[in-house]
């Protein structure tokens, strides 16, 4: 299964490169200094160029770092999208320091300057399953419990929710994922 409907938005899968996608947003899964990296993060910066970084800057300068758990948005600059939001995953320690909630939060947050901005389509990584460590199968229905839950309890303006999974291995994690999820909307 690869997609599935909440209320009036679908939430899909797709095995492919993040910063290909033409939507009105993409989210980047970032480090609290907003910097680029390496992952998703670095190819996001690559191929949107340094009006990102220069927006990233910006924030940073007029707040510090984001706490994990927090998103902001940029332009998109190069890319084929109007706004990429950076949001900051948890590190996996154990799974006892509260990574759940702030991996859900990240999600959330990320759906919430989406609504703000009256997007109607958003793409998101796996976050927090490169560097940061986190398990892909937990991570999984995390991120997609956390995404169904925000759609299915807010007015929301987006009408499709896609996860663009780097490789075939974290495709498949989401996929079974998905199929747990589905009958419970």
């Amino acid at each position: 299964m690869d997609t599935i409907r909440v209320k009036n938005t679908c939430i899909s899968l797709v095995q492919g490169d993040i910063t290909l996608e033409s939507n009105d947003a993409i989210v980047n899964a970032v480090n609290t200094t907003l910097m680029g990296g390496g992952g998703v993060d670095g190819a996001i910066h690559r191929a949107g160029g340094k009006e990102i970084l220069v927006e990233c800057m910006k924030i940073i300068a007029k707040r510090g770092p984001l706490p994990p758990g927090q998103a902001v948005m940029t332009t998109g600059g190069k890319l084929k999208v109007k706004y990429v939001i950076h949001s900051v995953g948890p590190v996996w320690h154990d799974g006892m320091q509260k990574e759940a909630v702030t991996l859900a939060s990240a999600y959330t947050e990320s759906l919430k300057l989406a609504d703000a901005k009256g997007l109607s389509s958003i793409s998101f990584p796996s976050i927090s399953t490169g560097a940061y460590g986190y398990p892909v199968e937990k991570a999984a229905t995390v991120a997609l419990g956390a995404v169904s839950r925000y759609l299915r309890d807010n007015e929301t303006t987006l009408e499709e929710v896609r996860f663009v999974l780097f490789d075939r291995f974290t495709f498949n994690t989401y996929s079974k994922a998905l199929e747990v999820l589905a009958p419970r909307n």
